[in-house]
């Protein structure tokens, strides 16, 4: 689940993390008296949406007046910000963050996140932070800096001491940088976080650390423990189909292209994905049906690929085994369809469990499927299906 940059700051200042002074408005109204009440000679609007890069997408605006606060808010609310983070037509702009502004003699990088290759939470670190951090350290992997911390322990205290001296920091701000080190390692535990990002930690020219923006996105499959971050969540940034998906325990995540897929096993589906894709196809989405799903989740899930008018062509990519059956998966399927219709061409690969028991089902239900024997065969088939309708 992300967050916004606001919702990211107020859960980091409860465990010490310091930001600049800063109110939320939903109004252009509002933009002018929060400068004032904020205080200072200058301020930063931010458009509050799920999307990175939005500096260089005039997302983020410096003004030196209460007035231009309000003229820069009425630029961003309600319109649509573009990024390269959000697809063409861009994520619309319901609030701004106006922050006071902070005087940086340097910016630095820190994230917390899971290192899979070595199964533990990691530190990341970087000398100079600030856009396009990806790219520089793709350039330069050498100047990322890593700090792997103890699963019980958490951070080692003087492992962070060395690390803050290899950022170039002493004295006062070498100690904050400890704290907020140590802070935000306890915070990505806590909260049961995938990522928290600072970028940049501003060193102020007074030698002050501060976050000036945070990242972070939760795990939602941990926010059963936690009812209070749950209510975090903002629907309206969510793509419709993602959140009705969501209702139905389907893994789900709406992509540009004409082929629906649904899989069960998000290692499977995104092979399936990348499979597609180097056959010269574009999926349409990412589906992960759960190993626990139900004939009703699959039914759901299958809707929403029917529903969907860019589709072209549907594969259906099932390897029953444990708990989930591919005659399971055939019922649904096949509920689905009589409800809604089938326009497209259906290609279904059904290995393992109940293989050729789904394909008994769907053939008795009367619907016309085109069954692969392989997941290659299977992704030719669709590719070439798709190809045919869209012209």
């Amino acid at each position: 689940m992300n967050l916004h940059e606001y919702q990211a700051k107020e859960l980091l200042s409860r465990y010490g993390v310091p930001s600049p002074k800063a109110r939320l408005v939903r109004s252009v109204e509002e933009a002018a008296g929060a400068a004032r009440d904020l205080g200072g000679a200058s301020w930063a609007v931010k458009a509050q949406i799920h999307a990175g890069l939005r500096h260089d997408a005039g997302g983020v605006r410096m003004v030196s007046s209460p007035e231009a606060a309000r003229a820069a808010a009425e630029d961003l609310l309600d319109r649509p910000l573009v990024t390269p983070q959000t697809g063409p037509k861009g994520k619309l702009v319901r609030s701004v963050y106006i922050e006071q502004a902070v005087g940086a003699a340097r910016e630095l990088y820190l994230a917390v996140l899971v290192d899979r290759s070595r199964g533990r939470v990691s530190l990341i670190a970087a000398r100079e932070g600030g856009n396009d951090i990806e790219g520089r350290m793709a350039a330069a992997p050498g100047e990322m800096l890593r700090l792997v911390a103890d699963p019980e322990a958490g951070l080692d205290e003087a492992a962070a001491g060395d690390l803050a001296a290899r950022l170039g920091l002493d004295g006062a701000a070498r100690g904050q940088a400890v704290d907020i080190m140590k802070a935000i390692v306890k915070a990505f535990g806590d909260l049961d976080a995938s990522l928290i990002e600072i970028n940049p930690l501003a060193l102020t020219n007074d030698g002050q650390l501060t976050a000036l923006d945070v990242k972070m996105v939760l795990d939602d499959n941990a926010l059963f423990r936690h009812q209070d971050l749950a209510v975090l969540r903002d629907e309206e940034e969510l793509d419709p189909t993602e959140l009705e998906a969501q209702r139905f325990a389907l893994n789900y995540v709406h992509l540009d292209g004409n082929i629906g897929v649904m899989v069960n096993g998000a290692g499977l589906a995104l092979a399936t994905v990348d499979l597609l894709k180097q056959q010269g196809g574009e999926p349409a989405d990412f589906m992960d049906i759960r190993p626990e799903a139900t004939r009703g989740q699959v039914d759901e899930g299958f809707r929403l690929l029917l529903r969907n008018r860019k589709i072209n062509a549907i594969l259906v990519n099932i390897y029953g085994g444990g708990i989930l059956r591919c005659d399971t998966v055939a019922e649904g399927i096949a509920a689905a369809c009589k409800a809604e219709g089938l326009r497209v061409p259906l290609i279904v690969r059904a290995a393992g469990t109940n293989g050729e028991l789904a394909r008994k089902i769907l053939k008795a239900q009367g619907i016309p499927v085109n069954f692969a024997d392989s997941i290659g065969q299977a992704a030719s088939m669709v590719v070439a299906a798709a190809g045919r309708e869209a012209a």
